[in-house]
């Protein structure tokens, strides 16, 4: 059996969502400290638009947003982060906790959202446990 490194793993599950989901447009995964830990489409410094979710300025972004609605949460006693859900006029972003990681999908205005929440869902716990978490 071919052993798998948890980088390839991680890049393969967000090349899955992005595939099997439509209007999943970028995926990223990033830890606690801000860091981005894995991108699909994977970044590209001469064409930072092909992914905007993989610079290290959204990373640490997401990280400090899933901080802030963890700790809202936690004080107005409404229990665990399950998911943030942040909708614009161009389209959405969904952060779910994936252990001590998160996991942001940048989605199309239009795709079906219910079907995104689920395998998006579904993906951060397979994040989770790929990481160890």
């Amino acid at each position: 059996m071919t052993q798998q490194y948890r980088s390839e793993a991680l890049e393969e599950k967000l090349r899955m969502l992005h595939d099997n989901v439509e209007g999943v447009k970028a995926t990223v995964i990033v830890n606690v400290d801000g860091l981005l830990v894995a991108a699909f489409p994977p970044g590209d410094e001469e064409n930072p638009h092909e992914n905007p979710t993989s610079s290290p300025q959204v990373a640490a972004m997401s990280a400090t947003l899933i901080g802030l609605a963890e700790r809202t949460l936690g004080r107005l006693a409404q229990g665990e982060l399950e998911r943030l859900l942040m909708e614009g006029e161009e389209g959405v972003m969904v952060v779910y906790p994936a252990g001590r990681a998160s996991l942001a999908v940048l989605v199309a205005k239009n795709a079906r959202i219910a079907q995104v929440l689920s395998a998006t869902k579904k993906a951060a716990a397979e994040v989770a446990e790929i990481l160890g978490y």
